[in-house]
């Protein structure tokens, strides 16, 4: 492990140096790979800086009980070794969970689309209660939350809503929301009572910067048509929607949301760099493995991640057996405890195939 921890060390000081050269301050996106690189290792360097002292304190400790005739000396020495050996172990510890391969996308912003699926109705209504619960989420952690695009229903439900949340870590603390939401409860259409199951997806997209992908203007289609409201109907006389199609992979980004023509072109560029960045995460993915694929921004759909069981007040998370029976702050955004286990899921089975 040491001569692992000699190669941060050694980047960490080769980063420094090149951040402060001129010809890489002179070039804003070198500057940003770079002090992004440092950040991602700065913890483990700090660590192995530690552990080295510590190393040291416990030789001489050591040293002091063979080399000194007073006992009261040597049983200080043997009580400070014991000390020490104990904060050793802890480092040691938080070292192997520093050392753990990271999500390079952990502490980007996030773009979160969530689409009605099977049931009908109930399912857009379903869609808007998701949309509602990650809404509150965000006020709890005091996370930004900005509406890109929507498309709502003619009885309060939403066939699909596109939004971006910024905030610290959020797409470490959102990425495993990815996946199949599923309800079950009466519907207020329900005249005999039955319990109606449907779905929605709800897809989670690390915020591409431009430095992680370059989307060339030639590639591009954009088109500027008028926003439209409930039924259809135009409710602006300057056209400021914008459509924007990238020609090489078919993907259509639009945002109505802004009465600026150049705000709206923004955000739809943004959720374009996100789901290139996405689709090429889900390549990479694909390469290193099929079987334990997870679904880091693909917006994975295939698999049922949780259920909301109205009835008996429940919600439960398939992927790690957690039932919580608190549905009503869950859906007030109240996701904490289901958050932390699956974050913490993931970092024991990094972990352990780490070791392996």
């Amino acid at each position: 492990m040491i001569d692992r921890l000699s190669s941060f060390e050694e980047r960490y000081e080769e980063l420094n140096e090149l951040l402060a050269s001129p010809e890489v301050v002179a070039d804003y996106t070198q500057v940003q790979k770079y002090a992004k690189e440092q950040s991602s290792i700065r913890e483990v360097v700090e660590l192995s800086r530690e552990y080295r002292q510590l190393s040291e304190d416990i030789k001489d400790a050591r040293e002091m009980t063979h080399g000194e005739s007073d006992p009261e000396i040597v049983a200080m020495a043997r009580e400070e070794q014991q000390s020490l050996q104990i904060m050793l172990e802890k480092v040691e510890e938080s070292l192997k969970i520093a050392l753990v391969p990271k999500d390079p996308n952990d502490e980007k912003n996030v773009i979160i689309e969530i689409r009605a699926g099977t049931g009908g109705d109930e399912a857009g209504l379903f869609a808007s209660v998701l949309y509602r619960m990650y809404s509150r989420l965000a006020q709890r952690l005091n996370w930004k939350m900005d509406l890109i695009d929507t498309n709502s229903t003619g009885i309060g439900g939403i066939k699909e809503v596109t939004f971006q949340v910024n905030g610290d870590m959020a797409y470490s603390q959102l990425k495993h929301e990815s996946g199949v939401h599923r309800v079950q409860r009466v519907p207020t259409t329900e005249s005999s009572g039955r319990i109606h199951t449907s779905a929605a997806t709800v897809a989670v997209l690390p915020e591409a910067e431009e430095v992680d992908v370059e989307v060339h203007p030639d590639d591009l289609q954009i088109d500027i048509y008028h926003a439209s409201g409930h039924g259809g109907q135009n409710v602006q006389k300057v056209a400021t929607a914008v459509r924007i199609t990238h020609l090489p992979s078919g993907l259509v980004t639009t945002c109505q949301d802004e009465r600026s023509q150049l705000k709206n072109k923004e955000k739809a560029l943004s959720v374009l760099r996100s789901r290139l960045l996405a689709a090429e995460i889900e390549r990479q993915q694909k390469e290193i493995t099929d079987e334990r694929r997870s679904q880091v921004g693909s917006g994975d759909r295939s698999e049922r991640v949780r259920t909301y069981n109205f009835p008996q007040g429940r919600v439960t998370d398939h992927r790690i057996g957690l039932t919580s029976y608190n549905l009503d702050q869950i859906l007030d955004g109240d996701l904490i405890e289901f958050i932390e286990a699956l974050v913490q899921e993931e970092q024991a089975r990094k972990l352990e195939d780490s070791i392996t």
